[in-house]
This record gives C-alpha cells, structure tokens and sequence, in this order.
C-alpha cells in the first residue's frame, strides 16, 4: 500500500477502503507521507468525501495512532466538547459538576485561535495553573478530584496532529468528515464511556446556520457511536455571548459567579441541557431531566465549587481561591465604558466581530504560539433583545492602552445592532441529536 494509490484514487473520485485509510492516517503519525502528500488527502477528502464507514475507520486510526487512555474507576468516564463560541466558558463550570454527581471527567481541552477562546487559556488565568501536566499527575488529579481539564500531550492522536497543521494552510478545514475526524480522534483517546457534543450555531459560532449545526451534529454523533462511545449532541444558540464577558480572565470571573451562587443564567442552562444527557447515557440518572436537576443542585449547592477549587489546587493555582477568587484575577490597566450612539433594541450581535476585537486587545491568538493578556477583554455586553438609551453603555473595554481602547469602542458598537423595533431572543437550546 503507498500514499500514491490512495491519492490516485481520490484523484479519480474514489473514496478509500477502510484499510487505506488505516494505512495513511498511520503514515500520518510515523512520518511515512509527506506533507505534499497529506495536503493532497485532504483536498481530495474535501472533494470526494467519506462514507459512514469510512469516517468512523479514519476516526479510530487516528485516535489509535498514539496514545490511548484507559481507566479502573468507581463511576463512567465522561467528557463534553464544544463546536466553539464566544463567552463560552461552559466546560469550566460542567466539568465540576459532573464530578460531583458521580462522575470522572477527563477533559483534554484546547487553546483559542481565531475568535473563540480557549480552556486553557481560561483557566490558566488563574495565577499558578498550569494545564500541561503528565500523565501520573492527570491520573492523580481525575481519580482524586473527578475531574481535570489539561492540554493534549503530543503523543495523543499525532496523526491528527499532522493533518490539522496541513489543513490549516490548504484550505480544507471546513470538510465534515475532517472535522468529524479530528475532534473525536482526540476525544475518544482519552477513553471515555459517554460524550455530549455542544454544536453552537450562529454569529458567534463557527457554524452560522442551523442546517450546518446540524449536519456536524449528525456525522459527530454517528460517528462516536459507531466508534463505541455512546454520544449525544445538543444544538445551541450562539447568536450572542453566552456570559457578558469575552476575556480570559473576565470569562473565569464569570465562571466564579455561577459556582458561587452569584448569577444563574444560561451558563447553567447550557451545563444542564449537556449534563443531564451525560448523566443519564450513563446510567447516573434516571433521565435527562433528572440528570439535568442533579446538575442545577450540584452547583446550586456549592458543591461543584468545591470541586472546582480542588481541580485548581492540584493544578498548581490558589488554595483558597474559591473563597476569594477576585482577588487573583488579573485586572486591565484601563477599563472604559462603550456608550451607544442611538436609542433603541439590541436586534443582533456580532458575536465573531466580538471575539476578534478581544483578540485585536491581546487576549487570542492571530496564529498558534502568540502570547495572550489574560487581563484585556470585553464585560458587561448587553444582551439581545434589551432597549438601551443613546449615550447608555453598551459593554465595557478592559486594556492595556488607550489607542487600544478606542479601537476596540469602535468595534463594539459596530457589532451591536440598534432597532427601533423590538425582538424576542432565539431559544438558547435549539434541538438535541442522538
């Protein structure tokens, strides 16, 4: 077998066998085709596409060309993914609260790039976190905790590793059954018995309309259970932030004020819809709204705060910081109102616009390995649907200088859509899949 036939075939409109596809995504990890030759799959899987089979074996061989987790625990091994959003800071507050409902949750997470944020990048806002642990300390924090959230070492799914890094520069991230591949090859290495997918939809999401959403959702959850993972998704809205703040260390704020009882919002709603799935899949519920209210109580309770505040310490970061956490966030040198030029409804939000001039701040990433200010971002945004008055605050900037600012003002206010006719929200949960 050589990379020349499979390409050939692809050339030709053919999909690969199963075994082909083994064959290169094993190539893929060990060096063995170029990266010519791996931007030439990719365009051609772009082309042609994959069948059902076809996804799942590209799935499994990539997941299986490194390292792959296993676990002897007293309760299931769950996990959740995000399609990516702005404001979404959901993974820090439901990883918690399923480990105080019973679960483990080994979640290997990813830094922002582009306009998302990313958990990482999150939590390590926190003074002295670091998420790149090794194994025996993953090991430790997940079986005494209940959960941890880490980066992926680089032994997990290099394949996929190496595809991402060609797809990224020939113009084929955007084919479903690549993406499909490359999110659940990560996932299932770290050896769960159950996911919940988050697929957003809308401006601030990836996937800006719904019949996108859904068919990732569908080649996502399909392909999960087909690999052996059993797997829901539920569709989300994204066509504003989820909290009023866009920022590393603002989003952790947020996260705060949720598992403190400070706010309940649609932060809690989002981690109750995608728990209570979870937690019912694996046999901790006896369905999805009972698993939902145990995910409500969880932090209602101040138990998933309690977890939280372990995973923390463990992972390097403060004690006490649950019991005060504003004090060691990092906080902006300048922070301003945006004030809105004209009087009316908030009918939309720009929420990619948003997240891009949280990263013109300094708080993402143009291109993998800039460095971030986890203290610049966006609070305070109103939120869709709201009547503002002219010269009201629209959100507040938080900067490192002033020139700064200003830009980001300017960008902010021509995010934010002003009407003199009202508009009703879109539903937060839009459908669930699988």
């Amino acid at each position: 077998m050589s990379a020349r036939v499979i390409l050939a075939k692809l050339r030709h409109r053919q999909s690969p066998t199963r075994e082909e596809l083994v064959w290169f995504a094993t190539a893929l990890a060990d060096g063995r085709v170029s990266d010519a030759q791996a931007g030439a799959f990719a365009m051609g899987v772009c082309q042609v596409g994959l069948s059902d089979v076809g996804r799942v074996a590209l799935t499994l061989a990539m997941r299986d060309s490194g390292r792959v987790f296993s676990w002897n625990l007293d309760g299931p091994v769950l996990d959740k993914h995000s399609t990516g959003g702005v404001g979404d800071c959901v993974s820090l507050v439901l990883a918690p609260a399923l480990a105080a409902c019973g679960a483990y949750v080994p979640m290997i997470s990813g830094r922002g790039l582009g306009h998302t944020g990313g958990t990482l990048d999150k939590i390590e806002a926190i003074p002295g976190v670091n998420s790149q642990v090794d194994e025996a300390k993953f090991r430790q924090i997940v079986m005494q905790v209940g959960c941890a959230i880490v980066g992926a070492t680089d032994d997990i799914a290099p394949a996929d590793k190496r595809l991402y890094a060609v797809r990224d520069v020939s113009s084929t991230v955007d084919s479903l059954d690549l993406i499909t591949a490359s999110i659940l090859s990560k996932k299932l290495a770290a050896g769960l018995d159950g996911l919940v997918l988050d697929v957003k939809v809308g401006s601030g999401a990836f996937m800006k309309d719904l019949g996108q959403a859904r068919a990732l959702a569908t080649a996502l959850t399909k392909t999960a259970n087909a690999s052996g993972c059993r797997t829901t998704a539920i569709i989300s809205d994204m066509s504003q932030p989820l909290v009023p703040s866009l920022g590393n260390g603002l989003e952790i704020a947020e996260v705060m004020r949720v598992l403190t009882g400070q706010v309940i919002g649609p932060v809690v709603s989002v981690c109750a819809a995608l728990g209570g799935v979870l937690l019912a899949n694996a046999g901790l519920a006896g369905d999805v709204q009972t698993g939902a209210d145990a995910i409500v109580g969880a932090i209602r309770s101040g138990r998933a705060a309690e977890k939280f505040g372990q995973m923390v310490a463990e992972m390097g970061g403060p004690p006490q910081f649950v019991e005060n956490w504003s004090r060691f966030l990092p906080e902006a040198t300048i922070i301003g109102e945006v004030r809105s030029s004209a009087s009316g409804y908030v009918t939309a939000i720009d929420g990619e616009a948003l997240g891009l001039a949280v990263v013109a701040l300094g708080g993402g990433r143009v291109i993998e390995g800039d460095q971030i200010n986890t203290a610049v971002g966006i609070s305070d945004v109103v939120r869709l649907g709201a009547h503002v008055s002219r010269r009201a605050p629209l959100a507040v900037v938080h900067a490192v200088r002033n020139a700064d600012a200003e830009k980001a003002a300017q960008a902010i206010r021509a995010a934010i859509t002003i009407s003199p006719e009202p508009v009703t929200p879109p539903d937060l949960i839009v459908e669930r899949v699988g």
